[in-house]
């Protein structure tokens, strides 16, 4: 073993931190006799020669001595390396990613298909893996010929095979889910493996191979799925819940069994990740049920009258993971997908008086994320925040505080019983830095909290940490349109220190311009602003300004001269603000539709809308703003805000067919594969919301929101 290792220059070659002399100690440490050592080799593997997927030339140098370590029964932990080999092989670029390669890339590129070719060359060691004694090196051989292997055929016949003789519960997934992953690399197998998965999944095998089963076939042949699909699957967990040696059901009354005394902390990744997967993992009879359905939920895909009928019987479940897992599912489901959820989410909000507190905090997470949508679970949101004060707010071992998940989804529901735990939270030494974002949701029902944000305004320092005490209460402020705190908002706009004192001073401005003339002591200031041109600041205070003293003289020849900022946001800024202007305005129009044309996408969005606004003629604007909706989704809300103010959605036109087509969408405007942000939801529920009033017709000009 290692023949040659020392005749390799790794000195010449680099990986993800810098020169790779040192790989030769890691390929050494994975068949070291210490677990530790082996941990920390294959860590080390991972951190810096395949670093987040890279492949590197120490990466394609490593692999004839990866390929030894896996047929050596001697080595250890095996199937960890196999894994390894799977990832470096196993990156497919299909046309379109080679077509978007620029040049810094193609170096790259050429590293993925030299480490594909040469662990593909190698692949056939796997096929001996299937039968190793190592259950751990056998549950990882199947993906990697399904992934590698370049006679699909002959793997696929080899899985079957396998499988009637594999006493292992977990390999036997293994070898279903490999099957799968052919079918998907192969299309003419396609067929074959669906017939096969179809009839595992119809004979009286185990139910964790029938749903291992239907798994797959939503996968790669959702087509062949049977029609009862929901109820064979809810048939499956129950016998997976009553399999003997099953715990049995405790209801949700009864305290969890305490956690295991606390081990030393792992020093590798991959020892944290083993850890976190076994403290997820203890006291599950079929650890692997979650995957199974989590991978069934991706292939029903837009499905969602089923995927949610699936997740409604789970949260009715006995099993308080079953109902854990399905509290999580529920929260991609409806973070992607639009649906008819009211009953989803009313479960998910019973689990909130569950008196296991992993459950408990899944769901209050999932319903925090809802904004309006948790309106079914309000009454458990409230009982909820009504027995745990000390949940109010969280404390974190670094940055500022934030409140409980329970509370924001309560406050963001515009419910008048989070009222005290929002009261309680501005008491607090240090301010939880999201509370003004709550109350924002709260609307008028959080006016008796006014008192409080002006009297914790007033008492912030103004120093480097102003703009973090600052900011949260302003935000509060603004979306209560409080007046009477403008002395206090304009001690902090005189006084912002230099550190964030800009985003400081945007801030105190939003909040005056939100007070309107109630904050008329603040003008002999705001005009001082303004007569400093050329600056953001100035184009924010003639905003400002222009709310409190209506002042346009004054105003429009400073957003006149924020049209041509160097920066696109600056611009965006001055033109939103002429728009507020209205007709006042009318004089900018030949400039604003000079920005039209501007390569900044959101600025001609800006400067289309505010050309209606301030001329009253639509034709010039509505193209523009169409164009922009398919281009760029993240516009949409912005887009259908003046759509709907206009008018513009009459029958047969345009704009109407773009929000017919966004309406009969299933798929959320802005869900991402991989990724998601807190306000998804909301925004495209705020979209919705638009689109229907756009095509009504309630329309009424007024200022952009």
């Amino acid at each position: 073993m290692f023949a040659g290792i020392d005749e390799v220059d790794w000195a010449s070659m680099e990986h993800a931190y810098g020169p790779a002399d040192d790989v030769p100690g890691l390929l050494r440490g994975l068949a070291s006799a210490d677990p530790a050592e082996r941990e920390g080799a294959l860590d080390g593997m991972y951190g810096a020669v395949h670093h987040q997927g890279d492949v590197y030339a120490c990466t394609l140098a490593c692999i004839p001595f990866l390929l030894e370590l896996v047929v050596d029964p001697a080595v250890p932990d095996r199937g960890g390396i196999v894994e390894l080999l799977t990832s470096i092989g196993g990156i497919d670029l299909d046309e379109d990613d080679e077509e978007e390669i620029d040049e810094d890339e193609a170096e790259g590129a050429a590293n993925y298909a030299m480490a594909a070719a040469a662990v593909s060359a190698g692949a056939g060691v796997f096929f001996a893996l299937l039968a190793d004694e190592d259950p751990g090196v056998r549950v990882s051989a199947p993906l990697a010929l399904a992934t590698l292997h370049g006679d699909p055929d002959r793997v696929l016949a080899l899985l079957r095979e396998r499988l009637a003789v594999e006493p292992d519960e977990e390999v036997r997934l293994a070898l279903v889910e490999a099957a799968g992953r052919v079918a998907l690399r192969h299309g003419p197998l396609a067929w074959q493996v669906a017939d096969w998965l179809s009839r595992l999944a119809a004979e009286a095998n185990p139910p964790g191979l029938r749903l291992a089963a239907l798994a797959q076939l939503a996968r790669c042949a959702p087509q062949s799925l049977p029609g009862d699909v929901v109820r064979v699957v809810a048939g499956l967990l129950r016998e997976l819940r009553s399999a003997p040696g099953a715990p049995e059901a405790r209801p949700c009354a009864v305290e969890p069994p305490e956690p295991a005394p606390a081990e030393a902390a792992p020093v590798t990744l991959l020892g944290q990740l083993r850890a976190l997967s076994a403290e997820e993992n203890a006291g599950r009879t079929a650890p692997w049920t979650a995957d199974l359905l989590r991978t069934l939920h991706v292939g029903l895909d837009d499905r969602v009258a089923e995927r949610t009928a699936l997740l409604t019987d789970q949260l009715c479940s006995p099993d308080r993971w079953q109902r854990i897992d399905a509290v999580r599912m529920s929260s991609g489901l409806i973070r992607a997908w639009r649906g008819s959820y009211a009953e989803l989410v009313r479960l998910v909000g019973e689990q909130l008086g569950s008196a296991d507190p992993t459950l408990a905090e899944a769901a209050s997470h999932v319903l925090e994320e809802l904004f309006g949508l948790a309106a079914p679970a309000a009454d458990a949101l409230a009982a909820r925040v009504a027995a745990d004060p000390g949940a109010w707010v969280q404390e974190w071992a670094s940055g500022p505080p934030g409140l409980g998940s329970a509370v924001k989804a309560l406050a963001r529901l515009g419910d008048a019983r989070a009222l005290p735990a929002l009261a309680a939270a501005l008491e607090r030494p240090e301010v939880p830095h999201d509370v003004g974002y709550a109350i924002a949701f709260m609307g008028q029902e959080a006016r008796p909290l006014a008192g409080a944000l002006r009297r914790r305004l007033g008492e912030v320092g103004l120093d480097e940490g102003a703009y973090d005490r600052a900011g949260p209460l302003l935000a509060g402020l603004t979306a209560l349109g409080a007046g009477e705190a403008a002395p206090e908002v304009l001690r902090i706009l005189r006084g912002a220190p230099e550190y964030r004192g800009e985003w400081l001073r945007t801030a105190a401005l939003r909040a005056l311009a939100s007070f309107g003339p109630a904050a008329h002591c603040a003008v002999p200031e705001l005009r001082a602003l303004v007569r400093r041109p050329g600056s953001a600041g100035a184009t924010e205070a003639a905003e400002a300004l222009w709310a409190v003293d209506g002042d346009a003289d004054t105003v429009l020849p400073v957003l006149i001269e924020g049209l041509q900022a160097e920066h696109a946001h600056e611009r965006r800024t001055a033109a939103s603000a002429l728009g507020r202007l209205g007709e006042r305005a009318a004089v900018t129009a030949p400039r604003l539709r000079a920005l039209l044309r501007h390569e900044e996408l959101w600025l001609r969005v800006d400067a289309a809308i505010a050309l209606w606004e301030v001329s009253g003629r639509a034709e010039e604007s509505v193209p523009v703003l169409l164009t922009a909706w398919e281009k760029n989704r993240h516009v949409r809300v912005r887009v259908a805000e003046c759509l709907a103010r206009m008018g513009a959605a009459g029958a047969g036109s345009d704009a109407a067919h773009v929000l017919l087509a966004e309406l009969t969408s299933v798929r959320r405007h802005n869900a991402m594969d991989g990724g998601y942000g807190s306000h998804d939801t909301y925004e495209d529920e705020k979209l919705l919301a638009l689109c229907r009033r756009a095509l009504l017709g309630n329309t009424g000009k007024g200022p952009t929101s």
